[in-house]
């Protein structure tokens, strides 16, 4: 099992993070985790959406983002308080109700692609997605590895706290920095990921991959 970080670009990473999918033995959609701040500078679910296209696996996209809690209780507490950005703002129950376990075993296969528009503050109003057996649903979001939500494979974009501090927007640190801390500390999500990509240069990223079948 690979253990020290290997370089590879954007691409590479997403073809090594299909490949790791397509050879899962699941008879359900396979359910992914993307995990990582939005603002790590290494986009990675639209490089494997086309990754697993070459392997015939339709993939779709679920953002954390789109799962946010509305405005009147993510900022009961205020704009910068970290423990509420950590705890509060994305639906978690919602987003396990709604696409991870509909995607699991015994699951219908119906997924909602979103729920909740932040920009407007109202419901998503989407429709529901039928996804096949052999589909793959990529969650992309920030805290997902904290023990809420039951995934196949999960990917962990790691920032050390440094590169975290000249990358987050300025009017976020507040929020945003102390909560990542505090994830790392309870979370531990450089050890639980099946799959961590070092990002403090998201030009030239680097892999440890632990996944099951690194050694196939």
């Amino acid at each position: 099992m690979a253990t020290s970080p290997r370089p590879l670009t954007a691409k590479g990473v997403a073809t090594l993070i299909a490949e790791r999918i397509a050879a899962m033995p699941i008879r359900h959609p396979v359910r992914v985790a993307i995990d990582g701040p939005p603002w790590s500078g290494l986009e990675l679910s639209e490089h494997v959406v086309d990754a697993l296209a070459s392997w015939s696996r339709p993939a779709t996209v679920v953002r954390a983002a789109d799962y946010l809690r509305p405005a009147s209780l993510r900022l009961e507490r205020g704009r910068d308080d970290p423990d509420a950005f950590y705890d509060e703002w994305i639906d978690v129950a919602a987003l396990r109700r709604e696409v991870v376990d509909p995607a699991g075993p015994d699951g219908s296969g119906l997924v909602l692609p979103s729920l909740w528009d932040a920009a407007r503050d109202r419901a998503s109003r989407a429709d529901y997605l039928a996804v096949p057996a052999r589909g793959v649903v990529i969650v992309d979001g920030w805290f997902l590895l904290r023990g809420d939500l039951s995934f196949d494979a999960t990917v962990h974009i790691a920032l050390s706290p440094a590169a975290r501090a000249r990358r987050v927007p300025p009017a976020d640190a507040a929020r945003e920095l102390p909560a990542y801390d505090r994830y790392d500390a309870e979370a531990r999500p450089v050890e639980r990921a099946d799959i961590v990509v070092r990002a403090d240069d998201p030009r030239h990223p680097a892999v440890v991959d632990r996944s099951s079948s690194a050694d196939a």
